[in-house]
């Protein structure tokens, strides 16, 4: 990288404290916007954005013109840092011009306490569109590694003619394909579940404390997408020091996630408890525990109810993390003491998420899963 203008851009005002290098206008623009974010002294920033609401505004603009959105949401999550810009995403025309990702709807589900009414609704348009993108990304990949997993997994040995899984029928028959006849002579019918029965139940248990924002945003997304398969019941349930079941509100991600109240404490074993309750087909059951582990009860308690729902049946897991915001921290001594009961502790990115669950209606051992 040659050009001087771009070292500029690079390493800031103090690579022309003289102000020498001549500047394209697009790239003194850039420089402009760099330099109200990171420029800054020992002691005091020596620019920002300051409390104006139109320089904001301009500011959130010019990135968006002159960055690729990756570094635009990397800037927009340095600025609330940095400068406080999260006071200013209380302004309607300010949360109009912020690109909005899952980052984003997780810092307007921190702010759902103080938000005024008059930004509610915009909140609300952001937080729609955001999920709008997820499920349509998103969906598809895990509704079919559900059915796919369900129908690999529960047989029906007599089915009626709607029910008859052709695909696996046809595999299964091969052998008795009949060259004279040029057709294939089925010996056995490989049929689906009954249609209306819940084969699988999965409980979501989602740990709600700050730093788990992103994860909070997929999960329910994936929730309210496995929530919409016939042949899965599904329970959405969150918690810090309390807990909440938000099952009801699977239909509408939307809804759910301004349910959520981000922050607080965290008391696993209590969200644990209240999902032991719900149980009432332990071979059947696949909870999905989303938490870093960062237990603030009883971590002896936990250990025991974890240890008596795999003894039960349930198919237990732990996601640290299920985002895209790299290795998580969480607390790796109790994760080890899980995994020695067979009970798998990792992160998961969103892509990965259909796979796992596939795995896991399966009955493969996510141990290598991971």
């Amino acid at each position: 990288m040659s050009n001087p203008a771009r070292w500029k851009l690079v390493l800031g005002s103090p690579a022309d404290a003289d102000n020498t290098i001549p500047m394209s206008v697009d790239y003194g623009r850039m420089d402009e916007v760099l330099t109200a974010l990171y420029d800054q002294d020992s002691t005091e920033r020596k620019a920002g954005l300051g409390a104006s609401s139109p320089r904001v505004s301009r500011w959130l603009g010019d990135i968006r013109q002159y960055f690729p959105s990756s570094v635009v949401a990397v800037m927009q999550k340095d600025a609330m840092e940095r400068l406080g810009l999260q006071q200013m995403l209380l302004e309607p025309e300010i949360l109009r011009t912020v690109q909005a990702d899952v980052h984003l709807v997780g810092l307007l589900m921190s702010l759902g306490r103080v938000m005024p009414a008059k930004v509610k609704h915009t909140a609300r348009e952001v937080v729609q569109r955001v999920v709008q993108e997820l499920e349509q990304k998103l969906s598809n990949p895990l509704r079919q590694a559900v059915q796919g997993a369900l129908s690999r997994a529960v047989r029906n040995p007599r089915p009626r003619y709607h029910e008859i899984n052709w695909t696996a029928t046809i595999r299964a028959n091969l052998k008795h394909y009949q060259p004279s006849y040029k057709t294939l002579i089925p010996e056995k019918l490989v049929g689906y579940g009954k249609r209306g029965q819940a084969l699988k139940e999965i409980v979501l248990c989602v740990d709600q404390s700050g730093s788990m924002a992103s994860s909070v945003v997929y999960a329910g997304v994936f929730g309210a997408v496995l929530a919409s398969v016939r042949a899965v019941r599904t329970h959405m349930v969150v918690f810090d020091t309390a807990v909440a079941d938000l099952t009801q509100d699977l239909k509408d991600p939307v809804d759910l996630l301004f349910g959520i109240q981000l922050g607080g404490g965290t008391d696993i074993n209590r969200a644990i408890a209240y999902c032991q309750q719900l149980i009432t087909r332990p071979t059947d059951t696949i909870l999905v525990l989303i938490s870093d582990l960062y237990e603030g009860g009883n971590s002896a308690e936990l250990l025991k109810r974890a240890a008596t729902l795999k003894a039960a049946g349930v198919t237990f897991v732990v996601l640290l993390a299920l985002s895209d915001d790299g290795a998580p921290s969480f607390d790796r001594h109790l994760a080890e003491k899980l995994a020695a009961m067979g009970i798998p502790s990792f992160a998961c990115t969103p892509d990965k998420f259909p796979g796992l669950m596939a795995a896991a209606i399966q009955g493969k051992e996510l141990q290598q899963f991971m």
